[in-house]
């Protein structure tokens, strides 16, 4: 009997003890599955993936003729708007129809668009006015999901909004329009050139200049051709000039390549040499002469634009990685030193190809250094060229700007602070 209690006592604390193990295994997996969760995710089911999320597709036309910071500050403003950039370029009938001929035709300007650092796709030939047919063609074949313009009104030649279909369907975004410089201002400051140059009163040809390079008059000046042409006042700021920096340095043992110019009146020429100096090593520096040295190499009237409106052309250029923003005329061993430039070049298109007969040619140092090299310019296009193009035809232009001078006083005459940048 008593030994018959004592087994049944050892089994019952047996069978105690086996509760509190198997208690003890199931708290213990109970909490370490608690902290698991903590630290690792759920995991789907297999055979289940995570869609990846649809990247924002933002659309953003324009003529883009006579292309400038403005332009570029506004492709910037768009692509924040969303994750890729399809920018449309309108044809040369479409703005002849518009706004006049246009100064630059279509593959230049497809050249300059293409060539801004913040454009992921071009469509050329696009409508100055969003279709019914063509805005069902964004949505459906270029998959875009909103429409950008500036805040500043697009009529068309009836009055009506250039986009009121894309208002209408709920996709269109709205970005700030760059103050201080237009096409139809750049147009108006080399028709004032052609005004000036005609007229006996010469003592203006350096304070038009002067002008020009610091925005020193908001006037409208009319030339005594009465006609009123709004002279820039642009207003250069340290956020802008980093909006369009990229921020990156060369690598410790990067090819660092130097070419230096005027880049006045940015062009399909000065974008192309660009892209043939990168291609050239890994670090694409640009050096960018003052607006005194322009004037007393290439004349008073010139730059058109000043130093900082140029300077934020460049900049904006995919190819550059890093302007000097005031650059010597002549490039100096000290120079080369500070910024360990292995390559110098220069285009065989250019204002004045003179300077290997000059005693002071300014590339006398690299050349000596073995480092400088001559590349084949790929178009055949000068500033020059540009303000011939308006030379030529400054009836036709100024017509033009007269119309597009309209509109832009009343824009003025209403404007209100808009947020952004």
């Amino acid at each position: 009997m008593g030994l018959e209690n004592g087994s049944m006592e050892i089994l019952a604390t047996s069978r105690f003890a086996a509760a509190c193990v198997l208690g003890g295994l199931v708290l213990g997996a109970a909490v370490l599955a608690g902290k698991l969760s903590q630290v690792a995710p759920v995991l789907p089911p297999l055979g289940i993936r995570r869609r990846k999320k649809k990247p924002v597709r933002v659309y953003m036309d324009g003529c883009f003729d006579m292309m400038h910071y403005g332009h570029c500050n506004a492709l910037r403003q768009a692509q924040a708007l969303g994750d890729e950039l399809v920018v449309g370029v309108v044809s040369d009938d479409e703005i002849t129809a518009n706004k006049g001929p246009p100064v630059t035709p279509l593959h230049e300007r497809m050249i300059m668009v293409g060539a801004v650092k913040w454009v992921d796709e071009v469509i050329p030939n696009a409508p100055y006015a969003i279709t019914e047919e063509f805005m069902k063609k964004l949505f459906t074949e270029y998959n875009i999901d909103y429409i950008i313009h500036g805040d500043d009104p697009c009529l068309l030649p009836d009055g009506t909004d250039a986009y009121a279909l894309a208002k209408k369907a709920g996709r269109y975004k709205q970005i700030k329009r760059t103050e201080g410089v237009s096409s139809t201002d750049i147009v108006g400051r080399m028709l004032l050139c052609v005004r000036e140059r005609s007229s006996s009163d010469s003592h203006n040809h350096s304070s038009l200049q002067r002008q020009f390079s610091h925005g020193h008059s908001q006037k409208i000046d009319d030339g005594g051709f009465g006609s009123g042409t709004r002279i820039s006042h642009f207003l250069p700021t340290s956020r802008r000039i980093v909006q369009f920096s990229n921020g990156k340095g060369p690598g410790p043992d990067a090819r660092i390549v130097y070419i230096d110019g005027a880049f006045d009146l940015f062009h399909a020429g000065h974008v192309e040499i660009l892209r043939i100096a990168r291609e050239l090593g890994d670090f694409l520096l640009v050096g960018i002469h003052t607006d005194q040295t322009i004037s007393s190499t290439r004349g008073a009237h010139r730059p058109i634009m000043n130093l900082h409106e140029r300077s934020l052309s460049v900049l904006a250029c995919r190819y550059v990685d890093e302007v000097i923003i005031g650059a010597p005329w002549q490039v100096s061993k000290d120079m080369i030193t500070t910024f360990n430039i292995s390559m110098v070049v220069h285009g065989t298109i250019a204002e004045n190809m003179d300077f290997l007969k000059e005693k002071s040619n300014p590339y006398a140092v690299p050349m000596d250094m073995g480092i400088y090299w001559q590349i084949e310019s790929p178009l055949d296009i000068t500033t020059s060229t540009i303000i011939k193009r308006i030379v030529s035809n400054h009836e036709a232009y100024q017509k033009r700007n007269d119309k597009k001078e309209a509109s832009e006083r009343r824009y003025y005459e209403g404007k209100t602070y808009v947020s952004g940048d």
